[in-house]
């Protein structure tokens, strides 16, 4: 008994240790690159409320484009991770190599689709100035499309060859230089004309590239890496890995677009509650976002974590992996919520003056809202894990109608109801998303242990045959 609570305790440690080797710098990154759009706002603000208003929209539209089209190329990460743990090299090979051909095929709508953004915010009443700023962003940031989704294919190759330190070091010195470049170029120092929103988007490609070529040489001078030839027949496609990998990833691009597209809809709803609420959810949302992150990053190495073993074909691999990530995940998750909860005014004041009576409503509106959203995301951390649990076993079409039912049949119904017929207004509507939390992190968590089922039960089959 003694013996079986060492050698479990032992495997619990040694899971634990190679979890966060991929969770600290994954997440890191993630942090790192939100932090980007935290002070890309803060300059486009000080260029004039027009600027900002035609770059908050520009930005807005081009990342959103580029997080579903870097979600479908992270379709390698798990299929990658299963092929390291079955030390299957000449399929890594393959699969890096189709990734660079999904990236360049995601790349050429994606860039089309960026050039004509334009016609649609016309057409959506979007004022002619406004949009005019808006194109003059996009029309030069539509060229870090490719930089953009072939570095979240490269993370996902690396991070799945459990090699995502590196990812950390670019992203945080591409973070960087992004925000020196930004102030440089768009108002102009150092002897650099003042470029304003081209100047944005020109640093930010500038950073795109340089990102995604350090990480391509990391991989071909590494020792260990660079036994992996991953360019090598780079020109021959191969429709079956290609279609493989569409079939994990654009589910996971389409769960992408659910999740952008339900913080989408309730950031508008709360507009029609007014400009004060839209102050306070913004004031919210981006702590949460920044926080969100974390988990985010988390989620990724639980997918490499339960990829590998499910290339080793290891159940009790696969379930310690999955249920350690969720733990630390929700580890993490309370111990953030209890330092949220006791500092709420420090977080607001991070945002605004709260001594300044100008913004006394603002307060009161952000206070109560910030409370409901600190305390979701502890099962916001758990779904968005136990989702990269899912991940890793390659389980990626269920998870979108669970998404769906949870966030938005359940969590924007019950938050229109609560914010617009109870009167409870911004406050309704985080209720309603932090329900629709609720309802998915036990979804997720429901599909895991039937996963986990399943797996216990074929591989039971296998052995009765094999005897």
């Amino acid at each position: 008994m003694s013996m079986s609570f060492m050698l479990l305790d032992s495997s619990i440690r040694q899971e634990s240790k190679k979890f966060l080797q991929l969770a600290i710098p994954l997440a890191s990154a993630q942090v790192a690159q939100s932090l980007t759009g935290f002070f890309d706002t803060i300059m486009m603000g000080r260029l004039g409320a027009e600027t900002l208003a035609g770059g908050g929209l520009a930005s807005l539209t081009f990342f959103a484009i580029l997080n579903i089209a870097t979600a479908i190329v992270m379709a390698v990460s798990p299929l990658i991770a299963e092929a390291h743990g079955a030390k299957n090299k000449k399929r890594i090979e393959t699969l890096a190599r189709q990734g660079f051909w999904l990236s360049w095929l995601l790349t050429i709508p994606i860039m089309f689709a960026i050039a004509h953004c334009d016609s649609i915010m016309l057409r959506l009443g979007q004022p002619e100035v406004i949009v005019e700023l808006a194109d003059s962003y996009l029309d030069i940031i539509l060229w870090g499309s490719f930089p953009a989704v072939g570095f979240a294919m490269l993370r996902g190759v690396v991070s799945g060859l459990s090699h995502a330190r590196p990812v950390m070091y670019i992203v945080v010195s591409g973070t960087i230089f992004n925000i020196i470049g930004n102030y440089v170029l768009s108002f102009g120092k150092f002897g650099f004309p003042r470029l304003e929103l081209a100047g944005l988007a020109l640093a930010s490609i500038i950073t795109l590239w340089g990102m995604f070529v350090t990480l391509l040489i990391y991989i071909f001078k590494h020792p260990q890496l660079k036994n992996y030839r991953i360019l090598k027949q780079f020109h021959r496609l191969n429709l079956p890995v290609i279609w493989e990998l569409c079939k994990i990833g654009f589910p996971i691009g389409i769960f992408v677009a659910l999740e952008i597209g339900l913080f989408t809809t309730v950031t508008y709803l709360m507009g029609r509650l007014g400009t004060q609420v839209l102050a306070a959810h913004q004031i919210v949302f981006q702590t949460i976002l920044i926080i969100f992150m974390i988990p985010l990053g988390m989620s990724y190495a639980a997918t490499v974590r339960v990829g590998q073993w499910l290339g080793q074909k290891n159940l009790k691999g696969i379930e310690r992996a999955g249920y350690l990530s969720i733990s630390v995940g929700l580890v993490f998750a309370i111990a953030v919520t209890i330092i949220m909860l006791l500092f709420p005014q420090a977080i607001v004041s991070l945002y605004i003056d709260v001594n300044d009576p100008a913004n006394t409503e603002i307060v009161n509106l952000a206070l109560p809202m910030l409370t409901i959203a600190t305390v979701s995301q502890i099962l916001d951390a758990v779904q968005k894990i136990t989702y990269g649990a899912l991940q890793g076993l390659q389980d990626t079409r269920i998870p979108i109608l669970l998404n769906i039912l949870a966030f938005w049949i359940i969590g924007i119904t019950s938050g229109f109801l609560l914010g617009f017929h109870f009167g409870l207004g911004g406050r309704g509507l985080w209720l309603g998303q932090s329900i629709g939390v609720a309802v998915a992190a036990l979804l997720f968590w429901i599909r895991w242990r039937q996963k986990l089922s399943h797996l216990k039960t074929v591989a039971k089959v296998d052995r009765q045959k094999n005897y």
